[in-house]
């Protein structure tokens, strides 16, 4: 993240790099709590943070997830302290194998698919977000998650001209499952406000050590 937008939000080298270890530990809290639940083990790859403009941020989350022919994305906004959204990205493989580890016995419909995305996306996304929160001593609240796009190309999953904000801190983490085709990203977004509150806690996380 070092480029001169990102220094104008405040972030300076330190604070990266202690934010990126605050957020290496929740994603691997949120893969523990995923492994937990379906009893296999979850590959995770390395969180990346990065300061993204709106009008880019198709164009980025497509570089960041990859060339996918269809995905889904189920999204969760957080609020109380710090404001944004995190959005579960699932690729279209690998879901019966899912579905097989979380107890579904019959084959999937259009229902249950969107029931058992939900539930794991509130997995991964309460792991996750709870994790980094604790850590900087926050208190977080959650949206009841929902499906924003169905089996759609990966640069189509935002319209851009309706965001409210000009640049967000997008956190991304890939996971996967042990010997299966399963593959999802979470995206985490923070707004310019939030960067700046994220900024103050960050500040005081580093006092403390």
């Amino acid at each position: 993240m070092n480029n001169s937008t990102e220094y104008q939000v405040g972030l300076s080298e330190e604070q990266n790099e202690v934010l990126q270890e605050i957020v290496n530990i929740g994603m691997g809290m949120a893969g523990d709590s995923l492994a937990r639940i379906l009893k296999t083990f979850v590959e995770l790859s390395i969180p990346r943070v990065k300061l993204v403009s709106a009008e880019n941020l198709n164009t980025e989350i497509a570089n960041l997830v990859g060339d996918k022919a269809l995905v889904t994305g189920v999204r969760q906004a957080f609020f109380s302290y710090w404001r944004g959204e995190a959005i579960t990205i699932f690729d279209q493989n690998g879901c019966n194998e899912l579905a097989a580890l979380m107890g579904y016995t019959d084959n999937l419909d259009k229902n249950s698919e969107v029931e058992l995305l939900l539930d794991v996306g509130n997995v991964i996304v309460g792991a996750c977000l709870n994790g980094i929160a604790t850590q900087l001593n926050v208190e977080l609240n959650f949206s009841p998650p929902s499906v924003i796009a169905a089996n759609i190309p990966i640069e189509r999953m935002f319209n851009t001209n309706k965001l409210s904000w000009s640049h967000t801190l997008l956190f991304e983490v890939n996971f996967g499952l042990e010997n299966m085709r399963f593959k999802s990203h979470l995206l985490v977004m923070m707004s310019e406000e939030t960067i700046i509150t994220l900024q103050n806690d960050l500040d005081a996380f580093l006092e403390g050590l």
